[in-house]
């Protein structure tokens, strides 16, 4: 019965936060969103004390039941162990030592790097966020291929349930990490259960020291065991010793298989006291050793300034020049913008673990993973590309959406005062300048006037930016029509600003009943 608890809520979470990420149609209430705010890392980078006292609590009552049911990753290995069990009928887990040295060195690099603020490891590792990257970059796309594909079936019965939606790579590095960490989780999951929680995973690190000491654990009943090992081999978590009736209870995720398949109810679910050391006690065949690694917390912040380099991005291909007309110059943006609510690039890599659950949501499609432009701290870490749309004036969705605080809520009206980034104009790139064809697409797109076109030439009018009211959301640069360098463009801010926008007195026009 608890087995099948477990595995239903498993299940029921697993699916909930999946369709989540994949959520392009809003069908799902605001409330799921919980289901990211309750993850561990997330929870720590909040600093939800709620959250995170609600976990230790768990944990300390009932073991590692949020590796077991709560974390998606940890769902994701237990159906590929599954998967493979079906494939391999005989399949058999066997009982391993911890390793220790490997658990805890990780967890101490990760400390280390999340204390110098340099929080990529941390992303990198974290379960939720790599879950999350890879449903974004490769499930998604399987899910919006999949939706297309119903869209052609459907219309050509004259029912128009599905509408067609653009696929596109967000980021081919991002991609790859997430491929990657598909690829090295599931062959792990599908040769030894969990390996990836057990030796690499630091939120799994971390509960198991506190699950060792939790109140409710699985133990034998020696007057009904007889030491066959069907436990061990059932034990997906390798941390069973049937020849010595002894369980790792630091790895032990509370799965129930091992009281599942004992055929003698040798084992148990309950309230187990902690046992007191005493010297002259028996010496198990095996001794867990545990490793007390020092945490440095002396130098913070020193990383992040050591790591700031100048790496540059690469040039794009220079202009040709032809029928003689003047050079164009290409877009080099120095600074890149981050979304609207992230404050400044020092609080979104402290916060963010990239696990791209605003890049899902962005229904502009304009928050896609940097590489390097926040350096190395900031990789796969939110930022605005203008190629594909602009963002909304009125959009506060991935601010809502953040687990981290990385990007902070916003109401609308602090939305329409916070600015990203500035308005640049590159008068040798502007149709008006160069090629004398009217146009004004960037002032009719912009919501604060912030563009606005002045007298140039005869009837022509060229744009006159004012950057004190700019609040870098990119419309202009979308729309420009200027080919293959845009004329204007938005240049970011380290340090995101409010502006004061002074809104034009519209009088009130009285209509006679004939609209004359």
């Amino acid at each position: 019965m608890l087995k099948k608890i477990r595995v239903i809520l498993s299940l029921l979470l697993f699916s909930l936060i999946t369709l989540y990420f994949l959520d392009f149609r809003d069908f799902l209430p605001e409330s799921v969103g919980f289901l990211a705010e309750i993850q561990f890392i997330p929870a720590l980078l909040a600093v939800n004390i709620l959250v995170l006292i609600s976990l230790l609590f768990l944990t300390l009552l009932f073991g590692r039941v949020y590796c077991s049911s709560i974390c998606p990753m940890g769902i994701y290995q237990d159906i590929i162990a599954w998967l493979s069990k079906k494939f391999i009928r005989k399949k058999k887990y066997t009982y391993s030592k911890a390793k220790s040295i490997l658990r805890w060195s990780i967890l101490v690099a990760t400390v280390v790097a999340f204390i110098f603020g340099f929080t990529f490891l941390v992303g990198l590792l974290d379960p939720y966020g790599a879950y999350g990257r890879m449903v974004t970059h490769l499930f998604r796309p399987a899910y919006l291929a999949g939706n297309n594909l119903l869209e052609t079936i459907f219309t050509s019965f004259n029912n128009y349930l599905f509408y067609k939606v653009s696929i596109y790579s967000l980021s081919i590095f991002s991609s790859i990490t997430a491929l990657i960490t598909l690829g090295v989780i599931g062959y792990l999951a599908w040769r030894n259960g969990r390996t990836y929680c057990n030796t690499i995973c630091p939120v799994g690190t971390t509960l198991g020291l506190l699950s060792k000491y939790s109140l409710f654990k699985v133990g034998f009943l020696n007057d009904k065991c007889n030491m066959c090992g069907l436990c061990t081999m059932k034990c997906k978590a390798s941390c069973i010793d049937s020849k010595n009736k002894e369980i790792d209870y630091s790895r032990c995720i509370t799965c129930f298989n091992c009281i599942e398949s004992c055929n003698r109810n040798a084992m148990k679910y309950s309230f187990i006291r902690p046992k007191k050391t005493k010297a002259a006690s028996t010496i198990p065949a095996y001794t867990y050793l545990k490793e007390n690694l020092p945490v440095n917390e002396s130098k913070r912040r020193f990383l992040s300034a050591s790591l700031v380099m100048g790496l540059a991005a690469g040039k794009l291909f220079a202009q040709e020049v032809s029928n003689g007309l003047l050079p164009k110059r290409e877009l080099k943006r120095q600074v890149p913008i981050a979304p609207p609510g992230a404050a400044s690039f020092d609080h979104l890599r402290e916060k963010c673990i990239s696990c791209h659950l605003c890049v899902s949501k962005c229904p502009s499609h304009v928050i896609k993973p940097a590489f390097l432009e926040y350096g190395p701290g900031g990789i796969m870490q939110p930022k605005l590309y203008f190629d594909r749309g602009f963002c909304n004036y009125d959009c506060i969705i991935c601010g809502d959406v953040c687990p981290t605080g990385a990007i902070q809520p916003l109401t609308k009206e602090e939305k329409n005062h916070t600015q990203m980034g500035q308005v640049q104009f590159i008068i040798e790139n502007c149709i008006v300048y160069y090629d004398e064809t009217s146009c004004g697409a960037c002032s009719e797109h912009c919501p604060t006037q912030a563009v606005r076109m002045v007298p140039y030439k005869g009837v022509l009018t060229i744009p006159e930016t004012d950057t004190s009211i700019c609040v870098g959301c990119g419309g202009c640069e979308y729309v420009c029509p200027a080919i293959p360098f845009k004329a204007i463009y938005v240049e970011g801010l380290a340090i995101q600003n409010t502006v004061e926008i002074k809104k034009e007195k519209v009088e009130d026009v009285v209509i006679d009943d004939f609209g004359f």
